[in-house]
């Protein structure tokens, strides 16, 4: 038999084939066919598994659900199910603020040297370039961490990277060149519409996805760190995007 899963968690072609190892070695299982783009995987069995077991073999990072209504897992009522697998989304959702502490102690440090390196002078447009200058050198390094994962899922849902997968790879460096620009005060307001621009089609990018109700990890951090996606994505783009159209204003 073959069942349909829906799996959270994974961000390249690693990942993939992980996941895919893992439950090969669940017993009973014949084939596994992954894909990473739709964040789902097909499982041909000898016969019904329960959803727990498959859980078990992989890393946390990962999380399962079978997509397919029918049969009840661990000899459950499907009413019963559903409302198991709610209350594990629920106790996941409480966990949200824990999953975005990387990010938030990410924007406290840029914040605060921000504020710092313009204190004795203090200006908030200053200011303002210097938190955007930081925030594309700091999050270019991320992704320099693992830039082979990057494009990859970065092209999972930014629209320019589905279309042209090597715009996923020079992103990386179009971080790091914007960082310098702004750091440097150099062709500031070019440096501003093409944040404007790259950023805006991202969000354009994530609301889609959010709207097909699919679950992909955040790239924006790289693959170092997992976060949330919808949550991660917006707080970045909301903030830079807003700084950018204020500075851009302030300069015509």
């Amino acid at each position: 038999m073959k069942n349909s899963f829906s799996i959270e968690g994974m961000t390249c072609k690693n990942c993939v084939a992980s996941v895919t190892e893992k439950l090969l070695g669940v017993d009973g299982v014949y084939t596994v066919d992954v894909d990473l783009r739709k964040g789902e995987a097909e499982i041909e069995m000898k016969e019904h598994i329960s959803i727990s077991a498959l859980k078990n073999v992989l890393p946390k990072k990962y999380f399962i659900e079978q997509k397919v209504k029918g049969k009840a897992d661990d000899n459950l009522p499907f009413d019963r199910l559903r409302k198991t697998q709610k209350n594990e989304k629920v106790i996941g959702e409480k966990t949200k603020l824990q999953q975005l502490k990387p990010l938030l102690l990410i924007f406290a440090y840029l914040f605060a040297s921000s504020f710092l390196l313009n204190y004795d002078n203090w200006s908030i447009g200053e200011a303002m370039l210097d938190f955007m200058g930081l925030f594309y050198i700091v999050f270019s390094f991320f992704k320099f961490l693992d830039l082979k994962g990057f494009p990859e899922s970065f092209g999972m849902y930014d629209p320019i990277a589905k279309l042209f997968p090597f715009y996923g790879w020079i992103y990386p460096f179009l971080e790091l060149c914007l960082g310098v620009m702004f750091l440097m005060r150099f062709q500031i307001s070019t440096a501003l519409l093409i944040t404007i621009l790259i950023l805006g089609v991202t969000t354009i990018g994530v609301t889609r996805t959010l709207l097909n109700k699919k679950q992909i990890r955040c790239a924006c951090l790289g693959t170092a760190l997992q976060l949330p996606m919808t949550e991660a994505t917006f707080i970045e783009n909301s903030i830079m995007l807003v700084m950018a159209i204020i500075m851009l204003v302030q300069i015509f």
